[in-house]
């Protein structure tokens, strides 16, 4: 390894240090940076890689964990985990994932930190530990992680997923210098996953400054090429018929997975083993169905350029707005045979591709609308096209604020992280604040506007622009508040609490309590926000509140902050009255 590797590593991270608004140690960055690119191909956001972050003492050794299901990102409220019925929908066979990192600043890597790992594992792995003997060892961040996993592991039993669990050890070490005995140590830790279920694989990988440097100074590619047999062109757009073969080497990235960005504007997730999709997989298996073509509505690609020559497509800026489910089965269906067996007459069958040329933001949205209402799709899942959302971030950005309407659009184009703020978070400030609702806010981060109704509540063309600014300055300011603070709480005391914190400061602010947005358009207009000293009174008597109400009640801290009784009994406590619990 060239020590420049290891200084340009140090760099990035410091450079990433200083833009941030809330100022955290190497350390907290170093781990933040080696989280997101240990998990490089998944495209998570800013907010995804630091909600899995563990923060605080009791870690086990684990400074990361997520749980992916099928290449997605789950979170606590994801479907599968809440409605039984949902496993049904998943493909039989798909990947359940649980990824750990460990990242330390340290120049070598050490059999101390595999042997750590190895016992959390032991322990947090075991189907029938006791959670409460768990809590005397454990954070309960890192307990909630292996839940997760084990909960979705429950409920996919009957589908026969397969498992893996992944660890990325990370230092600023050099990775062909790793000891022997370390080496070894890794061994007897993917044997130890291997065992974990007899369903499960286990990879541990070394990462240092050379395949850190790789990774975080590759972005993804918008810019694509995509052979084809035949073709009709009018003006700059395209109708083509590809082969299959052709149109997977298209979709995978260099270690065969589906490229997740390029789907960044679909509508809606990959469904699963759906009847439609069976169907789709059931054409692709079958040597005597008729012409794949002609049975599959395609896909469609929106870019900002494309230029042909020599029966290939060179696409710019691509992004595929519909054929999401077609693509994602012709890729798990085909995906294996084509590394055993390129030449299976399968793969000379074609798709349609329809490759539509438009810089033009408005235009695109108007595809993305238009392919997808041909299809049983919630209005709700079309809320990146609708005015209201475009209306946000054009005002967003007159004020030097970027709402990330597109998954990650503005942290690609390198805009400060202090100040992106996407979709989910706008809608927890918008539930937490503007509604009155923090325990919803903080029970559903991924589900908050799957219903039309909740997605009308929270996204109304009455709410002035301004208001949804300072909802999301707002929350920023209190989130930078709880990281800053001499005392800073613990990783889960801040989830549970934050949205809590935001709402007592909205209601100082009002006076009392308050289920209407536009309450907040005069702070809005004059710029207005929750003092610091306002924040440290509060959150003074939000901590007592909270522990009192779980002592009444019995509950856990997380039932506690996820129940609309805790919001009625803290606002009333402190004298700002209450909305009715059934609200």
């Amino acid at each position: 390894m060239s020590a420049n590797d290891r200084v340009l590593i140090d760099q990035m991270i410091e450079e990433q240090r200083n833009s941030l608004a809330v100022p955290l140690s190497f350390d907290e960055v170093f781990e933040r940076f080696a989280c997101e690119h240990a998990l490089h191909g998944f495209g998570l956001s800013e907010e995804e890689v630091a909600a899995g972050v563990i923060g605080g003492g009791n870690d086990g050794g684990v400074d990361g964990a997520y749980v992916f299901l099928g290449g997605r990102l789950l979170h606590e409220d994801s479907e599968i985990l809440q409605t039984p019925s949902a496993a049904a929908n998943v493909e039989s066979g798909a990947q359940l994932t649980l990824w750990l990192v460990q990242a330390k600043k340290s120049t070598t890597f050490s059999e101390l930190a595999l042997d750590k790992v190895a016992s959390t594992c032991t322990h947090l792995l075991d189907m029938s530990a006791d959670e409460t003997h768990l809590k005397v060892m454990y954070s309960e961040d890192l307990i909630a992680r292996f839940t997760l996993f084990k909960d979705a592991l429950r409920r996919l039993l009957k589908r026969h997923p397969t498992v893996l669990i992944k660890f990325s050890y990370v230092t600023r070490g050099d990775t062909n210098e790793v000891h022997t005995k370390v080496q070894a140590k890794a061994k007897f830790l993917e044997s130890q996953f291997d065992k974990a279920f007899a369903i499960s694989q286990g990879e541990v990988e070394f990462l240092g400054p050379v395949e850190l440097w790789k990774r975080a100074s590759t972005l993804p590619s918008y810019t694509l090429e995509l052979p084809y047999q035949e073709s009709i062109t009018h003006q700059t757009s395209h109708l083509a018929l590809v082969a299959l073969g052709d149109y997977i080497d298209f979709l995978s990235d260099d270690t065969g997975a589906i490229k997740s960005h390029i789907f960044d504007w679909n509508v809606r997730d990959y469904q699963g083993n759906v009847e439609v999709n069976q169907e789709i997989a059931a054409g692709l298996q079958d040597p005597a169905a008729a012409e794949f073509w002609w049975l599959n509505n395609g896909i469609t690609i929106v870019c900002s350029q494309a230029t042909s020559v020599g029966k290939r497509l060179s696409l710019s800026d691509v992004q595929i707005v519909n054929g999401l489910q077609t693509s994602y089965t012709i890729h798990e269906t085909l995906r294996q045979l084509y590394d055993t067996d390129p030449s299976d007459p399968v793969f000379t069958r074609l798709v349609q591709v329809r490759i539509l040329v438009t810089a033009d933001q408005a235009a695109r949205d108007a595809v993305i609308r238009a392919t997808n209402r041909q299809t049983a799709v919630p209005v709700a899942s079309l809320r990146a096209t609708d005015d209201i959302q475009r209306q946000i971030e054009s005002y967003f950005l007159e004020h030097e604020w970027f709402y990330d309407r597109r998954k990650n659009f503005y942290r690609n184009k390198g805009k400060p992280a202090s100040q992106i703020v996407s979709i989910p978070l706008l809608a927890q400030s918008v539930m937490a604040m503007g509604l009155g609702r923090p325990d919803n806010a903080r029970a559903r981060p991924s589900s908050l506007l799957k219903s039309n109704q909740d997605y009308r509540r929270v996204f109304s063309e009455n709410t002035e622009l301004a208001v949804y600014l300072w909802l999301a300055k707002t929350q920023r300011r209190v989130d930078e508040f709880l990281q800053t603070r001499p005392a800073p709480i613990s990783r889960s005391h801040y989830t549970n609490l934050h949205f809590h914190l935001a709402m007592l400061g909205a209601v100082k602010i009002v006076g009392k309590v308050f289920s209407d947005p536009n309450k907040l358009k005069n702070a809005a207009r004059e710029d207005i926000f929750p003092t610091e000293n306002h924040l440290e009174s509060l959150l003074e008597s939000l901590q007592k509140k909270f522990t009192d109400f779980q002592k009444e009640h019995n509950y856990g801290p997380d039932k506690a902050a996820k129940s609309r009784e805790f919001v009625h009994y803290l606002t009333t406590e402190l004298g700002y009255g209450s909305l009715p619990v059934g609200r």
